[in-house]
């Protein structure tokens, strides 16, 4: 059975991971990080992935929350007849019943996991204009109170680049090491569900 993952560009380092810790023979099809900034673009690019490799393969899962899409996402899928793994989005995938507690604590949280800090300034600072306008920041963070920085591996480097981007903000950085989380939890699920129906 061939099997192919269609996922969001920000847990593409971490999914390939998963899968080479597990010796999944699954190939990996990525979609635009920055669809994240624009989550309209997400549906529209994920039918254009599915086109193009739905032939090709007799398992497919499609590695995404719903991420803003507003349920678009979810109807095609539901249309095609694909699964999607659970979770709305990253933050709850890595940080599980931690990351609902942190949003009961204090709601004014921005996350950055280590996808977005690796690439905080493509990411978050030029898709959002602040290169180019940054008197736009207090506006756009004036209702944040903190980064809580939800941190999946251990990397040199990547704590001091979390403290720059809190920085850049203006506001306080708390850190948890959160590891793959949910995400990993619920695509070994996802494996074993397939495994079942192909046996």
């Amino acid at each position: 059975m061939k099997t192919a993952f269609i996922i969001c560009g920000a847990l593409a380092r971490e999914v390939l991971d998963i899968i080479k810790r597990h010796g999944w023979d699954v190939q990996v099809f990525g979609i635009p990080a920055v669809d994240h900034v624009f989550p309209d673009r997400i549906a529209p690019h994920v039918e254009q992935r599915l086109r193009q490799i739905k032939a090709d393969f007799d398992q497919l899962l499609v590695v995404f929350g719903d991420c803003g899409s507003q349920g678009a996402l979810d109807q095609l899928l539901a249309d095609e007849g694909i699964e999607r793994i659970d979770g709305p989005h990253c933050y709850e995938m890595y940080g599980g019943d931690t990351f609902h507690n942190l949003m009961e604590e204090e709601p004014g949280t921005f996350f950055l996991t280590d996808f977005l800090v690796r690439g905080f300034h493509g990411t978050i600072v030029k898709s959002m204009g602040l290169d180019r306008f940054p008197e736009l920041r207090d506006e756009y963070f004036r209702n944040y109170k903190r980064v809580l920085f939800l941190n999946q591996v251990e990397e040199p480097g990547l704590l001091e680049k979390a403290r720059e981007a809190a920085d850049f903000l203006g506001l306080p950085l708390e850190v948890r090491h959160t590891g793959y989380g949910l995400l990993e939890q619920r695509l070994v699920e996802k494996m074993s569900q397939f495994r079942e129906s192909a046996a």
